[in-house]
C-alpha cells in the first residue's frame, strides 16, 4: 500500500469508528418494548426445567446425545478448547451448527441456542479463516479505528459459520509477563485496555443485515492480568482502590460500548475466587455499573470452589453467575481411561433444581439470570435468524479481510533498535539469508488458539503466508533469498534476518520462571555472527524475552508479537514498503529480578518503556 493508499485507509477506518460511536448498540435494542415483551412472555411461560435449561452451556465433547438439547431444554453450548467438528472447514463448523440448533428449536417455546468459540484472534479453529494478531500486537498500534475494524471482520467471519458469540475481548491488563496469557492482553496500561477493548466490542457487535449480531464477552472479570507472579488462574493481591484503578476500567468502557456477556475469572482477589464473589459480581458489575446482559463461568470455574459440586453451584448461582459452562459429560471417558460421572450438565440441572425447591437458592434469582440470557439472545437477533445467514460463508478468508489483518501486522510492528540504519532493507540487495524457526513456519507466527487449544510449530494453517514467503514476494526478482534454521549458510549473503522466539503455547502451559531467549534462538545469531554482515532480528512471541545476549550481534531489532496469518505484512515494514508506527504497550525488562514491572515505581529502569518505538 502507498502513502497515499495508507492514509486513506486509516482516514476511512476513522470516520468508520465516529459513525459506529453514534449507531444504536445491543443495550438499546435490549430496552426496546418489543424485545422486553418477548422475554417476559417466554419467561411467564416457562418451567423451573426450561429455566435451568437456559442457564446450562454444555461443550460439543461433553454432549452424551444431541437430543438431550431437547431433553434438558439446554441454551447455550461451546466449543472450547481443543473441541472441534469433525470437519474444520468452514462449511463442516456450519453444519455442526445447523444440526444442534435444529434440536433447540424442537423443544416446546423453541427458543434457540447461544452457541459459544473461542474466536479470540480471528475465527481460529476455522480453516481458511483469516487469524489477526493476538492481542498484545494490536495493543501494540494503538489504533482503536483498525482494533473496530478488525473486530468487524471476525464478527463476519463467525457468521459465516452460523455462530455468533464469541468469548473475546480479554479485558486483562497485564502486570507480570511471566504469564502464560500475557499475549491476550492488550497490554500493561489500562487506559489503552479500555480504548482497544471499547472498539473491539463496537466492531464484534456492529449490526449486519439478515444475520444476529455476534456477542462479544468482556473476559475475564477481574483482575486475571495481576496475579502475584503471573501465575495462571493465580491470586491477585491488592486493595480494592488498586483493583478497581487498573482492573475495572476496561470493564466500564465496554459496558459503554454495550458489551452482551461477561465472563468469570478463574482468578482470586486477596484468597476469594471470583467465581463465588458477589459484591464484584452482583453489587459492582449488576449493580454499580448497570450491566444488563449476562455473566457466564469458565470451562468448569465453579468447579475450583471449595466444598461439593452442589454447593459450588449454589454458591456461584448466588453471586451473581448467570450461566455455567460445563466441560463434563455423563460418562464421557477422560484422557486417562477413566470415566467421568460427576460434574456433568445432567448433575448440574438436577442439583440446581434441588437447590431452588429447598429454597436455597430463590426463584427470583433464577428469572433474573433466564431474563439476562433471553434478552441478549432476543436482542441480538438470534431468535429471528437461528441459522444466521449461510450465504456469510463466503467472506471467511477473503482478500478484504486479509488486507486488513496484514495491515494490523504492518502497524503492530515495534522497532527497539536501527544501527547505522540499516532498515528500511534494500529490495535490489544480491542475497538475503533468512534464518530462525520462526520464518517459515505460520504455527509458530498465530502462537496459542490457532486451529488448536495451545497452537503447535509447524501446525497446518491454510491460507496464510510466511515471513519468509512474504520477503521472496518482496524483493526484486534478481534477488536471491536462501533460508536455513540454523543460520548455517549463512556465506555469501549481504544481509542475515533471524526470525527467533518463542513457540507457540496458551493457558494452563505457558507460564514461565525464567524469560531468557532459547538456546536456538542464541545459536542462529551466533552462527550468523561468523558472516561478518548485518543481522536483522525479527522476534516473534507473546511477551518480552530477555535479549541483551543477543542485541549488541544485531543491527536491527524489531518486536513482531504473533503477527497471524499475514506475514507479508512483516516484510512490507523491513523493506520500507510500510513505516514503523507501533509502539510497545508493555514495559521490556532487562533482568528478572525486575518484575513485575510496570511505568511509575520508583525503581523503573527497563530495557526499553512502555510506548517506546523507533521509527
Amino acid at each position: 500500500m502507498c502513502a497515499y493508499g495508507q492514509t486513506f485507509f486509516l482516514l476511512c477506518l476513522a470516520l468508520l469508528c465516529c459513525m459506529s460511536g453514534n449507531a444504536e448498540n445491543l443495550y438499546d435494542k435490549m430496552r426496546g418494548p418489543a424485545v422486553a415483551q418477548k422475554a417476559e412472555a417466554w419467561l411467564s411461560q416457562m418451567t423451573l426445567d426450561e429455566k435451568i435449561g437456559q442457564m446450562t452451556q454444555v461443550d460439543i465433547t461433553a454432549l452424551r446425545d444431541p437430543q438431550h438439547i431437547t431433553t434438558y431444554y439446554l441454551g447455550s453450548l461451546l466449543a472450547g478448547g481443543d473441541s472441534e467438528a469433525p470437519d474444520i472447514q468452514p462449511q463442516g463448523w456450519l453444519k455442526l451448527y445447523q444440526e444442534y440448533q435444529k434440536f433447540a428449536l424442537q423443544t416446546r417455546l423453541k427458543i434457540p441456542l447461544i452457541f459459544g468459540i473461542d474466536a479470540v484472534h480471528g475465527h481460529n479453529n476455522v480453516q481458511g479463516a483469516v487469524v489477526f494478531p493476538h492481542n498484545i500486537g494490536l495493543g501494540a498500534t494503538h489504533n482503536p479505528a483498525l482494533v473496530q475494524e478488525a473486530g468487524k471482520i471476525i464478527s463476519q467471519e463467525i457468521a459465516g459459520t452460523g455462530m455468533n458469540w464469541t468469548f473475546a475481548p480479554c479485558l486483562a491488563v497485564v502486570q507480570d509477563e511471566r504469564w502464560g496469557r500475557s499475549y491476550e492482553s492488550f497490554g500493561e496500561m489500562p487506559d489503552l485496555v479500555s480504548s482497544l477493548g471499547k472498539a473491539f466490542v463496537q466492531g464484534l457487535q456492529m449490526p449486519e443485515s439478515k444475520r444476529p449480531i455476534t456477542i462479544a464477552c468482556a473476559k475475564h472479570y477481574m483482575g486475571d492480568g495481576g496475579t502475584t507472579q503471573g501465575q495462571d488462574q493465580g491470586n491477585t493481591e491488592c486493595d480494592e482502590p488498586t483493583l478497581r484503578k487498573l482492573h475495572l476500567p476496561g470493564y466500564i468502557a465496554t459496558i459503554e460500548a454495550g458489551v452482551g456477556t461477561v465472563m468469570i475469572s478463574y482468578s482470586s482477589w486477596n484468597g476469594k475466587k471470583m467465581h463465588s464473589h458477589h459484591q464484584l459480581i452482583t453489587e459492582v458489575l449488576k449493580g454499580e455499573l448497570k450491566f444488563p446482559g449476562f455473566v457466564v463461568s469458565d470451562w468448569a470455574g465453579i468447579d475450583q470452589l471449595p466444598g461439593d459440586y452442589k454447593s459450588d453451584i449454589q454458591e456461584s448461582i448466588l453471586a451473581g453467575l448467570d450461566m455455567v459452562m460445563i466441560p463434563n459429560g455423563p460418562g464421557l471417558v477422560n484422557p486417562d481411561g477413566s470415566v467421568s460421572l460427576n460434574n456433568n450438565y445432567v448433575e448440574f440441572i438436577t442439583y440446581l433444581k434441588e437447590l431452588v425447591q429447598e429454597g436455597k437458592v430463590p426463584i427470583a434469582r433464577i428469572d433474573d439470570a433466564v431474563r439476562r440470557i433471553l434478552l441478549v439472545k432476543i436482542a441480538s437477533g438470534l431468535v429471528e435468524y437461528p441459522y444466521g445467514n449461510p450465504d456469510c460463508i463466503q467472506q471467511i478468508g477473503q482478500a478484504s479481510h486479509r488486507a486488513v489483518a496484514r495491515e494490523c501486522v504492518r502497524q503492530s510492528l515495534v522497532l527497539l533498535q536501527n544501527r547505522g540504519q540499516i532498515l528500511p532493507i534494500s529490495k535490489e540487495l544480491s542475497r538475503i539469508h533468512v534464518a530462525g524457526k520462526s520464518a517459515d513456519d505460520l504455527g509458530n507466527q498465530c502462537g496459542g488458539w490457532t486451529i488448536s487449544w495451545q497452537g503447535a510449530s509447524g501446525q497446518a494453517i491454510s491460507g496464510g503466508t510466511t515471513i519468509l514467503q512474504g520477503i521472496r514476494q518482496t524483493v526484486a526478482s534478481t534477488t536471491q533469498v536462501t533460508y536455513t534454521k540454523d543460520g548455517v549458510g549463512v556465506n555469501g549473503a549481504d544481509i542475515a534476518i533471524a526470525v527467533i522466539g518463542e513457540p507457540p503455547y496458551a493457558e494452563m502451559f505457558g507460564d514461565a520462571k525464567d524469560l531468557s531467549l532459547a538456546l536456538d534462538d542464541i545459536t542462529v545469531i551466533q552462527n550468523l555472527k561468523q558472516a561478518g554482515i548485518p543481522i536483522i532480528a525479527v522476534f516473534i512471541g507473546g511477551r518480552p524475552r530477555l535479549i541483551q545476549d543477543i542485541l549488541p550481534d544485531c543491527n536491527a531489532f524489531v518486536v513482531a508479537w504473533l503477527p497471524g496469518t499475514e506475514g507479508q505484512g512483516v516484510s512490507d515494514v523491513l523493506f520500507g514498503n510500510a513505516p514503523f508506527v507501533g509502539k510497545l504497550p508493555i514495559s521490556w525488562p532487562k533482568a528478572m529480578s525486575q518484575l513485575p514491572l510496570q511505568p511509575g515505581q520508583s525503581t523503573y529502569e527497563p530495557l526499553f518503556p512502555y510506548g517506546f518505538g523507533l521509527k
